[in-house]
């Protein structure tokens, strides 16, 4: 049977999402506890990659378990994950689904939400990232509203990312101001490796009047990652949503 495994993350003291050699990741956590207290091995996929330090309110995974789990067992075992887990992960449900059901595959889009810190604040700054320069965010959604336009993001991504292209569609990027605080959405299909980071500090550079639009539309077009910006840190960047088709009614 395939289970499909909502849940979140503090990524502060993981190396990402993704398993890795020597070092903690929250795959790895969420494997270990599964395989103990459903005493097999326990593989799980999870819906894409965060990078080291980035956080998830909303995250999917799947993972498949020779036993039909009933409701009232798929709760008793999200409240025994739940009591064995680290503070910073926790898992909201457990749902039955198909077989073929993918978390990753199957997922429509996925969104994404960048916290900048305009003023000092004692009590958020573990997640938002603090700019101190004027900013003119007219400009900043005008090269946001560019994004939607673009299909080649190499410009924003990774180097040395084993995929095979460079190719997302982005259906929607705004900076909003709430208070003090800027925050950036962003949605689209699929996302690369450093992409949301990269389009951040590149839009805030906009925002400072250090690029203009022309320039920034050229970085794009040159399809190559020293034309942008700096990438911003990773505390301040939260995976918020994974949306998949209807019928899965998750």
């Amino acid at each position: 049977m395939r289970y499909f495994i909502k849940l979140a993350y503090n990524g502060t003291p993981f190396f990402g999402w993704q398993r890795q050699p020597e070092q903690i990741t929250v795959q790895e956590i969420v494997e270990r506890a599964f395989s103990l207290l459903l005493r097999d091995e326990v593989a799980i996929t999870g819906c894409g990659r965060t990078d080291t330090g980035v956080h998830a309110s909303e995250y999917f995974a799947h993972f498949d378990y020779k036993q039909t789990l009933t409701e009232e067992e798929r709760e008793k075992l999200v409240f025994k994950l739940n009591a064995f887990l680290p503070k910073e992960i926790v898992i909201y449900h457990i749902y039955m689904m198909q077989d073929d059901a993918h978390a990753r595959f199957d997922a429509i889009s996925r969104s994404y939400r960048y916290h900048v810190e305009l003023a000092k604040n004692p009590f958020t700054f573990h997640f938002a990232h603090r700019v101190y320069e004027k900013l003119s965010i007219e400009k900043m959604n005008e090269a946001s509203e560019i994004l939607l336009n673009t299909t080649d993001f190499t410009s924003f991504s990774k180097v040395h990312t084993q995929v095979n292209n460079f190719n997302c569609k982005v259906t929607h990027a705004q900076w909003i101001l709430q208070n003090d605080q800027l925050q950036f959405e962003i949605t689209a299909d699929r996302f690369l490796r450093n992409m949301v980071r990269a389009i951040v500090g590149t839009t805030l550079d906009v925002g400072r009047g250090k690029m203009s639009l022309d320039q920034f539309r050229e970085a794009i077009e040159k399809k190559n990652r020293s034309a942008t910006g700096t990438s911003v840190p990773a505390h301040a960047l939260f995976l918020e949503n994974v949306r998949y088709p209807d019928d899965f009614k998750l």
